[in-house]
């Protein structure tokens, strides 16, 4: 029906367009002089013009008028909008860069909010950590039992890994957890662009850094998002350092690196466990290190694979890059965060003498 209609408003138009012209010519050639000789006359060259009187009054002032006009906006006006320019441009990104924040915003929200549950899971739109159901099967019984799942925080998400990892985890998920694949690469239901905009909104969420050696932080284009030689907030590591006194108050003798490998599931985004120690992130722990997501760091293996503490203590300030080498003929496979923009050089030394000693 619309394609009907639409036809039929075309061929009127047509029509009156058709009309319109054959008139116009029929009323041009009535309107024309016949005698021989009369286009010479109507020649436009042939007429005479204005007089000088004419053309040096009124007339000419409105054109000089007119030039001066044109003068003033190239003179100014042209200036003004090369200084304008800058602004403009920087204006548009940043209004882009909201907008993809706010479908980011709109693909996080709740199911019941029109989103795809990321903030069902991650603990809101902050993404500050929260439980997602889980069912898990235990392996020598086969017997399968309901858990909530301790889903990480993402506030701190850039400290700890790149873009390109975040997006290889947006897209690929993480097995044997509630993370599913939510990229179409990895079969998920999000295209490219979905993606690309969850990554700028993660961004947009992230806890400021402190101590920035450049102006570059949290800029669209950083990768990670964390500036230069910056680190977590204060009170960061005040959750941090109130969640080791707390394990401590809890397990008399532990070490301040245990504590840090093994914080409380409230401090979950900032534990070694959660992907090193089998049933950890559902609050049912296995033996300390022994391997989950994680590789096993128990019986000597750590030790051998980083024969010094430096090269330990490096490899988890970095974390692992996909492909390149660390320790003792490894390749990394960018799962391991990186930990230097979280965690002290004193932490760090911590957790690493305490995982030696497993």
């Amino acid at each position: 029906m619309i394609a009907l209609n639409t036809t039929a408003v075309a061929w009127v138009i047509f029509a009156v367009v058709l009309v319109g012209w054959i008139t116009y010519y029929f009323l041009n050639n009535a309107a024309a002089r016949k005698e021989l000789g009369s286009e010479v006359e109507m020649a436009p060259n042939r007429k005479p013009y204005y007089d000088d009187e004419v053309l040096e009054g009124r007339r000419l002032e409105r054109v000089q008028l007119l030039g001066v006009l044109l003068l003033v906006t190239m003179v100014i006006g042209l200036p003004v909008y090369w200084i304008l320019e800058p602004g403009r441009q920087a204006g548009a990104v940043e209004y882009k860069q909201d907008q993809f924040i706010g479908w980011g915003e709109n693909l996080f929200q709740t199911t019941a909010n029109g989103g795809f549950n990321c903030a069902g899971c991650h603990g809101g739109l902050n993404a500050t950590g929260g439980q997602a159901p889980y069912a898990v099967t235990d392996p020598k019984t086969g017997e399968v039992r309901a858990v909530n799942w301790f889903a990480p925080a993402l506030d701190t998400i850039f400290y700890k890994y790149s873009k390109e990892e975040v997006r290889f985890i947006l897209n690929y998920g993480r097995p044997f957890s509630p993370m599913s694949a939510w990229g179409a690469p990895g079969g998920g239901p999000m295209t490219a662009q979905n993606i690309e905009t969850l990554l700028v909104y993660l961004e947009s969420i992230q806890k400021q850094p402190e101590g920035c050696l450049t102006e570059t932080n949290f800029s669209p284009t950083a990768d990670p998002s964390v500036c230069d030689g910056g680190s977590v907030p204060a009170a960061t590591q005040d959750e941090i350092q109130k969640a080791v006194d707390t394990y401590l108050a809890q397990n008399p003798g532990a070490s301040q690196g245990e504590a840090l490998f093994n914080l409380d599931l409230a401090s979950g985004a900032y534990s070694c466990a959660r992907c090193h120690t089998q049933g950890w992130s559902y609050g049912d722990p296995g033996v300390t290190g022994q391997g989950a997501f994680g590789w096993n760091l128990t019986g000597g293996a750590t030790n051998t694979h980083f024969p010094t503490e430096a090269d330990m203590i490096s490899f988890i300030k970095s974390g692992s890059s996909n492909g390149k080498k660390y320790g003792m003929q490894g390749q990394g496979s960018g799962r391991m965060p990186g930990f230097g923009s979280m965690l002290t050089d004193e932490q760090i030394k911590a957790i690493v003498e305490y995982v030696r000693s497993l």
